[in-house]
This record gives structure tokens, C-alpha cells and sequence, in this order.
């Protein structure tokens, strides 16, 4: 009979989580001990909560299954909220493991190291930033909790919680069962399907919007062959970019409305029927809209229900919907569908003694990536997540919505972990300062991310919001003098010449991470920031 602790990574790896990513504390060194020596999935661990939350988060959104935070009590579970609870806004299924005090501690009567306001405050905490949570004080009913919290997780692609008491990982008890998925039923799955393919064939102008639930639910050549046989064009999200790479020919662009290319915003705002497909509707995705989405007229289906008109379908699993649009759309009529081209994205930078501009950036990644073929890139909140939306529509995780800075390098980690996979990681210089360190973790691991540093010593996008204040200055760090004594590569440029250099020799250097820091003028962005930021500010003095 197993014991707890291998049961619950048994469960783990078949529930679809492929590793760990976890820091050590007292009261999860038991179970830390089960991870080392079983062997059942691979452990790498970072150097701060957050970087391990950011790292279980984006491999989550990479390879469409479970990410795994393994942390401490208090000290250690507190650390990771923020990181939980973006995973939350952003729809990753992250499953965030703690250790806690056990039964003898908790009765000791004596207030506990690293304990809060009570012992049970952690849980109340993770409570909020979950969906669902099991405390495993119990051998025998806790294969069914376990279950029972890790198919939420996979159902609902959001964050869930186990809460481990250090005196239970050596109990026996039995193996976690894998639970069958909550179905639709069928008839309203039906009902759903043909009232959403009635109102698009009879559109005289449709489109597909798509965001990030496509990719966790691993429906993303479904919906290619949705788009194909209905002939209608797929535009991304803000959020969403990067999704469908694999399909240029049914993929317009990206939606940024005044920030963003005019014939993709006709596309959208002109439409008399919009599909769209685990599409969040927040405010970084729509609230440059000029013309605000009628219900009318849009199918939204997200988080297991879908909103046709005044119509609510519940329990309805985005897959089975694909599946089912799919089985009724025939072969539709053909619609003049913009497919890749539409968009133009710089390119043939000139590589001469001229300053580097952030868009700049984006035109060498683009000449990069034709030379030697795309990589899967991470980005930080800021003028770098800007910058990627100039760049190719290629693989992306970036926190575009929660907007919480310190993302893009341990997601690139875990990026790297989880795909086997070299990434592209854009970071501003801001972020790097909250977990830019991480990096030294790769040499333990045989990681050799490209970092790309946005470094105008400044809060850049904050300035271009409020550019009086003179809080937004920051220091300069010289971080490529420090990538070499903590294992890796760096090169600070300033000209466009030195970029395409620096580049080029981080592509052909193995065994080690490459830090290109690129040096940018205070007070300039990219040209795609800087149109969102002037349609911002148009929208909030016209709802004033």
C-alpha cells in the first residue's frame, strides 16, 4: 500500500502534471524527501515562492496540463498568493501544495513559527484564490479529496489547493483515483451547438475571437478546423496572443482595438455575429473597444457555461462545444477570410551605430526567428509584452490581464522545464529587479533561456501614464556585469549593430543562459504601447 505522499504524486502525474516546482521548508521537508527520492516527477527549485508559482503557472499554459508549486507553511504559502492569484484571473490550473503543522502541533497550545493570525488562516487565504481545496488529515478519505480537487483543477483550468500536515506523508492509504470529467448533456450541448452555427451561417459578417481557455483545454487545432469549415477568420485577444501558431491561414491577428491594426478592428467591431471561445472579458482586452460588444450578437462561452444572447447553457465543457460545432458546420460558404499577411510585422532591421528603440526589438526577434526558426517566448507586464505583439504570432505566456510584474523569467524557467524547449524571455529592467535572480538557477539544471532586457532605468509604462513623477526613475543595475557570476552569459548593447551581434551569438551559445541587456531611452515605448496608451486616455476622458 502507498503511503500519502506517493500516493498524492501518483495522483499528480496521472491527473496530467509533468514536474515540480518547489522550495524546501521545515514543514514540507517530509514530503520534499518522498519528491527527491521517488523519482515519480521530475523537481527544480527556484529561489523565492513567487518565481516557483510564476514557473508551475506558464508550464501549466504550456503543455496543457497541471503545474505543481510545492511550499512551506505560512512563510513559504503566503509567498505565493500573488502568483495563485494570478494563475486565478488568467485561468491556469496550478496545483499549489503546502505543508502545515501536524495534529500534535496544532494541539501543543502553543502559537506556531510561521503561523499567522490562526493556524487554519493559510487555508482561509488560498481559499480566495482557488477553486476548490482538500486539507489531507485523514488517510482514508484523503485518495478522494485528492481526486476530488485535482479534477476541479482540470475541469475548471483554475487553481486548487492541498493543504499537507507534515505527520501524514508516511500514512498508508490508498492509490488516487482519477475521476471521470463532469459531461455535458447531450441534449442541451445540441440545442447550444445548432442555435450558435443558425446565427453564424446566417451572419453576413462573422468572426472567431479566441483566448487563453483554448490553449489550456488543448482545443486549438479543434477550433482551426472550426474556422476552416464555417470560413471565418480567427482573431487572438491581447491576452490570447500567441494562440493558433500552428494556423496562419485561419488566424487574422491580433484584436487591440486603437492600439492595434485598423482591418483587425473592423473585422471585430463591425461584425454582426461574434464567436468567442474562452475569451475573458476584461478590461485589457476590451476597453480601447470603440464600440462595445452587443449580446446581441455574441456567443461567449468561457468557464464551462456559454451566453448566446439572453441564453445561459450550463456545464458545458469547451471541448464538447468545439466538437460539436465542428460535427454541424458542413462546409459552410466561403468568407474572405484575412489570414497571415494581414498584419505587418517589422522586419530587415538595419543593423548600423543607431540608438535601439523598443519596436526595434521586435524587428530582430522577427529577423531571428526567420533565421532560425521560432521559440517559445515568456514575457513580463510592460513596453516588453508590447513589444511581443509586434512580433511573429508566435507561442507566448505573459500575465496580460492580472498584469502582476516578476512573471516573465521563472516562467521561462518553467517554460524551459516543461517543453524541453529553449525560450525567448522579455523582461523589463523593473521586473528583473523582483526575479530577474532566478536565472541562477538554470546552471543547476542545464537551462539556457535568451533573456532580452528592456533596460531604460525606468518604470516605463508608468511613466507613460504619468510621466511627471519622478518615482519612476530607477537606478542603473549593470545586470550583464552580474550574469556571469551567477552562471550565465551577458552582454549590455546600445546600438542596433550590437543587438543583431548580440543576438545571433546567444542563438549559437549552448550550455548556459545568454542576457542580452538592451539599453533604451527614458520616455520612449514601442510604437504598439504607445497607441494603447493614447486610446486609453481617450476612453477614460470620453466615459468621464
Amino acid at each position: 500500500m502507498p503511503t500519502l505522499a506517493s500516493a498524492l504524486l501518483q495522483g499528480l502525474k496521472d491527473h496530467g502534471a509533468r514536474e515540480i516546482f518547489g522550495i524546501p521548508g521545515d514543514f514540507v521537508l517530509p514530503l520534499y524527501k518522498v519528491i527527491e527520492e521517488s523519482n515519480i516527477l521530475p523537481h527544480y527549485e527556484l529561489s523565492h515562492e513567487p518565481g516557483v508559482g510564476f514557473a508551475a503557472d506558464a508550464a501549466a499554459r504550456y503543455h496543457a496540463g497541471l503545474g505543481v508549486a510545492v511550499v512551506t507553511y505560512g512563510a513559504g504559502a503566503f509567498n505565493t498568493v500573488n502568483a495563485i492569484a494570478g494563475a486565478y484571473a488568467e485561468r491556469s490550473p496550478v496545483v499549489l501544495i503546502a505543508g502545515a503543522p501536524g495534529a500534535r502541533e496544532r494541539s501543543s497550545g502553543f502559537m506556531l513559527h510561521h503561523q499567522a493570525r490562526t493556524v487554519d488562516t493559510q487555508f482561509a487565504v488560498l481559499k480566495e484564490v482557488t477553486c476548490d481545496q482538500a486539507v489531507l488529515n485523514d488517510a482514508a478519505t484523503a485518495p478522494a479529496e485528492i481526486a476530488r480537487v485535482l479534477r476541479s483543477a482540470r475541469e475548471r483550468s483554475l487553481p486548487v489547493y492541498i493543504e499537507f500536515p507534515r505527520d501524514m506523508v508516511a500514512a498508508p492509504c490508498e492509490e488516487v483515483p482519477v475521476l471521470p470529467r463532469t459531461e455535458a448533456d447531450p441534449d442541451a450541448l445540441a440545442e447550444c451547438a445548432d442555435e450558435i452555427v443558425a446565427r453564424l451561417k446566417t451572419a453576413k459578417s462573422a468572426a472567431i475571437i479566441v483566448d487563453i481557455e483554448i490553449r489550456r483545454y488543448g482545443v486549438e487545432e479543434q477550433v482551426a478546423q472550426l474556422a476552416r469549415k464555417l470560413g471565418l477568420p480567427v482573431v487572438t485577444t491581447f491576452m490570447g496572443r500567441g494562440l493558433m501558431e500552428n494556423a496562419p491561414d485561419v488566424v487574422a491577428g491580433t484584436y487591440l482595438s486603437a492600439a492595434g491594426d485598423e482591418s483587425i478592428n473592423r473585422l471585430v467591431e463591425d461584425a454582426d455575429a461574434l464567436l468567442l471561445l474562452g475569451v475573458i472579458l476584461s478590461d485589457t482586452n476590451f476597453a480601447l473597444s470603440q464600440r462595445v460588444l452587443d449580446p446581441r450578437h455574441t456567443m461567449l462561452a468561457i468557464d464551462r457555461e456559454v451566453r448566446i444572447g439572453h441564453h445561459v447553457y450550463h456545464e458545458m465543457p469547451l471541448e464538447a462545444l468545439i466538437g460539436a460545432l465542428i460535427a454541424r458546420a458542413g462546409t459552410g460558404r466561403t468568407r474572405k477570410a484575412l489570414a497571415r499577411g494581414a498584419m505587418r510585422y517589422p522586419r530587415d532591421l538595419k543593423a548600423d551605430d543607431t540608438a535601439i528603440m523598443p519596436s526595434d526589438i521586435a524587428a530582430a526577434i522577427n529577423d531571428l526567428f526567420d533565421k532560425h526558426g521560432p521559440m517559445p517566448m515568456t514575457a513580463d507586464i510592460g513596453d516588453c509584452l508590447f513589444t511581443a505583439m509586434e512580433i511573429e504570432n508566435t507561442a507566448l505566456a505573459a500575465p496580460g490581464y492580472y498584469a502582476g510584474m516578476g512573471f516573465g523569467v521563472p516562467a521561462g524557467i518553467g517554460v524551459a522545464a516543461a517543453t524541453g524547449r529553449r525560450p525567448l524571455i522579455l523582461v523589463g529592467d523593473g521586473a528583473f529587479q523582483m526575479t530577474g535572480w532566478e536565472l541562477g538557477n538554470c546552471q543547476r539544471y542545464g537551462l539556457d533561456p535568451i533573456v532580452v532586457l528592456f533596460n531604460n532605468c525606468s518604470w516605463e509604462m508608468l511613466r507613460a501614464f504619468q510621466p511627471e513623477s519622478a518615482f519612476n526613475n530607477l537606478s542603473d543595475w549593470h545586470f550583464a556585469d552580474i550574469a556571469k557570476s551567477i552562471g550565465g552569459h551577458g552582454e549590455r548593447v546600445a546600438t542596433r549593430r550590437q543587438l543583431v551581434e548580440a543576438l545571433d551569438a546567444a542563438v549559437k551559445r549552448r550550455g548556459k543562459f545568454s542576457l542580452v541587456e538592451v539599453m533604451l531611452p527614458r520616455g520612449v515605448t514601442s510604437d504598439t504601447l504607445a497607441r494603447f496608451v493614447s486610446g486609453f486616455k481617450a476612453a477614460r476622458e470620453k466615459k468621464a
